[in-house]
Order: structure tokens, then C-alpha cells, then sequence
């Protein structure tokens, strides 16, 4: 038998049974641009202040496992402190990943250390007045250096965090992100965007996103109306979210998606729940587009 008959049984093997086979072996699948929409890599943002039940660490767990959402950004304010080592407790407990923390705390940042997490450090930064943007930029980048060797020593990402003003425009976070990187070796430091605080930049969009893409650790999604009005959405209520999450989609960005629970109004599980419903109806229609 020579080689080309060796392969002879290969031929009786029927073509379908091979596509899974030919598709992992090169290329993408057909729907694997709306991967970054699956469950596991969603992750809970503003739930903490912002739940109107204001649920306990354990409680919280309890939801999260409920709703199937396995990472958390944990935001907090000063009556949370007394439950940040619960928190990360009950997160291993339910199988949560600590993904990401808001500002910085010295009790929390010594709880990272005992329990060996490295989770994404979020900070807005200054919005410096200066006569040029180039001073600017250098002013916003030194006032950042102290957290930028902080994080560097916790072996964990630092993202520079969209909030609106000079600091929260896309080519400013970038433009602060080069430049500590040239002049600290900060490869460690991003940047996150949310789109709720972003309504000034739905006109252009793709473009801002593709400015951020090489830098961007987490990527915030929100239902959206012109001029923000109301601000805080649930995914599917607004206007242009569905053209926004296409653009997402088709950018090549392949990180975490945060979906917010940032309505203090509400307990933050519907707010949740009506994010993730939301969010399979536009995942569906951009799926059954392509």
C-alpha cells in the first residue's frame, strides 16, 4: 500500500463530521465573533453601593451564582471595608472571580497579598490644567507614578478608568497609557471604558475604539441614548447599543465585557437580570446578521 492509499478511509469519513475538526485547526467559526458576549466572561460591575437591598457579601454570592456571572468588579464605599476580606472569601466559595477593584485601600491591597489575587486595579486620574496637552498628559502621568509601582509590585493591571472631562476622552486615556509606558515601563497599565460615560463619543465610536483597542482591559457596556438621557440603561432599552456591540463585535477586541447593576433605584439583581436579558437579544440579532 502506498501513501496516497494509506489515506484511503479518510475519504468514507463524511464532511461534516470533519468541520469541527477543520475549524479548530485554523480560522475562526462562523459565530465566533459574539464570543465575547458569553456568560463566562461577563463580569458584575457597580453592585455593591448601588443595590437597593443592599445585600451582604454572602448575598451577593448567592446572586451572582444565581444569575450564572462568574467575575466580579467590586466598586465600594467606606462602610464596605469592614467586609473586603468576606467578600474575597465569598467569591471562592461560589467560584467568583475578584476581577477587578475599584480605586485603592491599604486593608484591601494587604488582603490581595494574604490571599495571593491579582485583580485589575480601576482609577480614574486627573484632569490637569496646562498650556499645552503634551504637559498635560506628563503632569496626569506623573500624579499616577506612586500607583503605577504599587500595582507593578502586585504583579497586578492598573486601568485608567473613563469618568468623563479631559480624563475620560479616548485619546487622552491613551495618550496618558504611551506615556507611562515610555517613561516607567508600565506594561502593566491600560485602560477601561464604560460606555455610560461615553455618550459624547457614540458618533464616533469605532474610531475611539480602535485607538483604545491595544490598550483596553475591560470593556463596560450599558444601554445608550443621545446625550445620555437617561444616563444608566438596561441593555435593549436604548437606541444605539445594538449598533454599538456590533461595532464591539466586529473590532477584534477579544477581553472581558462588564455589564452594570448601577441603579441605586432597584435591586441590583433585576437591574442585572434585565442587562443579561437585554443583552441575548442584541447577541441574537447580531448573530443571526452575520
Amino acid at each position: 500500500m502506498n501513501f496516497n492509499d494509506s489515506l484511503f478511509p479518510m475519504r468514507l469519513i463524511p464532511l461534516v463530521l470533519l468541520l469541527p475538526f477543520l475549524a479548530g485547526c485554523g480560522g475562526k467559526t462562523v459565530n465566533n465573533k459574539a464570543d465575547i458576549f458569553r456568560p463566562d466572561n461577563l463580569v458584575a460591575w457597580c453592585i455593591v453601593p448601588f443595590d437597593k437591598n443592599e445585600r451582604s457579601p454572602e448575598e451577593r454570592g448567592q446572586m451572582l451564582e444565581r444569575l450564572g456571572i462568574k467575575k466580579l468588579a467590586y466598586d465600594w464605599r467606606e462602610k464596605h471595608v469592614a467586609e473586603f476580606e468576606e467578600e474575597i472569601l465569598v467569591c471562592r466559595k461560589y467560584g467568583i472571580e475578584y476581577f477587578a477593584f475599584w480605586g485603592e485601600h491599604p486593608e484591601a491591597f494587604a488582603l490581595f497579598q494574604k490571599y495571593d489575587l491579582n485583580p485589575q486595579i480601576w482609577m480614574m486620574f486627573p484632569s490637569p490644567e496646562a498650556g499645552s496637552q503634551q504637559k498635560r498628559v506628563e503632569l496626569a502621568g506623573t500624579a499616577l507614578m506612586p500607583l503605577v509601582e504599587k500595582t507593578r509590585l502586585m504583579d497586578c493591571k492598573l486601568g485608567l478608568y473613563n469618568h468623563g472631562g479631559w480624563g475620560g476622552e479616548p485619546e487622552n486615556l491613551v495618550a496618558v497609557v504611551e506615556w507611562l509606558r515610555s517613561n516607567t515601563d508600565a506594561k502593566h497599565v491600560g485602560l477601561v471604558y464604560n460606555l455610560h460615560h461615553g455618550h459624547e463619543h457614540i458618533s464616533h465610536f469605532q474610531e475611539s475604539l480602535q485607538l483604545m483597542l491595544p490598550y483596553l482591559l475591560c470593556l463596560n457596556i450599558n444601554g445608550m441614548n443621545k446625550d445620555g438621557d437617561p444616563k444608566i440603561l438596561s441593555l435593549g432599552k436604548g437606541e444605539y447599543e445594538e449598533s454599538l456591540l456590533k461595532i464591539i463585535q466586529d473590532s477584534g477586541y477579544n477581553g472581558p465585557i462588564g455589564i452594570l447593576g448601577h441603579r441605586a433605584e432597584m435591586d441590583v439583581e433585576i437591574a442585572l437580570t434585565e442587562n443579561l436579558e437585554g443583552l441575548r437579544t442584541i447577541q441574537a440579532k447580531l448573530q443571526n446578521a452575520l
